[in-house]
């Protein structure tokens, strides 16, 4: 059918996210600038429905979302996605997962994600994205998914486990999960994305996208590439830790509820939890990820809820140098509850009563997400020979 194509290396380079608006990311480039770089920008991310977000979720891409939306241009076009079909690459309760999309949904929109600027909608609700996997699945390498590193981190693989190996428990490792990234190519391409969201750890899918769609196009559109190759913009890393393990990230999946702080949690929740974060006995605050990861991990919270304190973490830590650890945990809850205050009202009044709103939000962003996905495939199936 069509093979995985390399990118020329003057393809251009990854974006970095900063501190000023969309309109000053630029695209470092040797080439000269053609059709696709003057299109109109669409920025598309995606997140599973784990139910309510912790802090590690809204600081490291939530928050950066609603940023994006806040500071792009008016023709930029948003789609933020309950990627549920992912959620599915390993087993899950169908009543958990029901009430757990309804909660994120509730979260996306509490947290600041505008439907009227950007489009929300659950991944299963736009059929095109499961056609368009299986297209691009007849293109994709099996040697290329095996280097891959989702499906190994999720079945507690080394980096260099193959899905040959009869040493690994291959009868762990389903095809839904093997071909995820696939799956994950066929989310951004679908809606012509030109700017994808990612963390340092999701590069290598973003690339393996990239050359899939070079690829097709190759093959069925050469005078003028059918699918966007994607570019990246690379969100500055706010890694917050478990507040028990402080050398782990914060996750959902740690059996401790007070290892993490959700978006909903109520002011006296967050200080409880705050006041049993593990630290040290080292009198006075001090800034070092290595040799003090518990109270650094306190400092950073507090500076990422609230940059006005203070130019760096480092700075806002001499600041409070003086303070006792109990002092401090104090300090950092009321912050964090000041910061998520607005959130967690807004979330209480989408999940309370009959939700009909959360139901409207849910079917409108599936509509503008469907008649994009559509208009896509016909070009597709088009270019194929798949059409009448």
């Amino acid at each position: 059918m069509f093979s995985l194509r390399p990118l020329q290396r003057a393809a251009p380079s990854p974006v970095r996210i900063c501190s000023s608006c969309l309109r000053r990311y630029s695209i470092a480039s040797t080439v000269r600038q053609n059709a696709s770089e003057r299109q109109k920008k669409v920025i598309f991310s995606g997140i599973q429905p784990t139910g309510v977000p912790h802090l590690g979720n809204y600081l490291g891409a939530l928050r950066q979302w609603v940023k994006l939306q806040d500071e792009a241009s008016p023709d930029t076009t948003l789609l933020f996605s309950i990627v549920d079909l992912h959620a599915i690459t390993i087993k899950q309760d169908p009543s958990e997962l029901a009430r757990w999309r309804k909660e994120m949904l509730a979260s996306l929109l509490a947290v600041g994600l505008d439907p009227r600027r950007c489009i929300i909608f659950a991944q299963s609700s736009v059929k095109q994205h499961a056609e368009l996997m299986w297209i691009l699945s007849c293109g994709a390498s099996m040697g290329y998914l095996g280097r891959m590193t989702q499906w190994k981190s999720k079945l507690s693989l080394p980096s260099n486990a193959s899905p040959l190996d009869p040493s690994n428990n291959k009868d762990a490792l389903k095809l839904g999960l093997f071909s995820y990234p696939v799956l994950q190519a066929a989310d951004i391409l679908l809606y012509n994305t030109t700017h994808v969201p990612v963390g340092e750890d999701q590069a290598q899918h973003l690339e393996f996208t990239r050359e899939l769609a070079a690829g097709f196009n190759h093959v069925y559109s050469k005078s003028q590439p059918l699918l966007t190759v994607p570019q990246t913009l690379l969100s500055p890393a706010k890694r917050v830790m478990s507040l028990t393990e402080p050398t782990k990230k914060m996750s959902k999946s740690d059996p401790k509820p007070k290892s993490r702080i959700m978006i909903t949690d109520s002011k006296d929740e967050i200080h409880h939890k705050l006041k049993t974060a593990l630290t040290d006995s080292i009198e006075g605050v001090s800034y070092s990820p290595e040799s003090r990861p518990g109270v650094s991990n306190l400092v950073d919270l507090m500076y990422h809820f609230d940059e006005s304190l203070a130019v760096s973490p480092e700075d806002l830590a001499n600041d409070l140098k003086d303070l006792s650890m109990r002092a401090l945990k104090v300090k950092v809850a009321d912050t964090i509850d000041t910061g998520i205050s607005d959130i967690r009202q807004r979330y209480e009044e989408l999940m309370n009563g009959d939700q009909k709103e959360l139901v409207q939000y849910a079917e409108e962003g599936t509509q503008r997400a469907e008649k994009i996905a559509e208009s896509t495939m016909q070009r597709v199936r088009s270019a194929m020979g798949m059409a009448w």
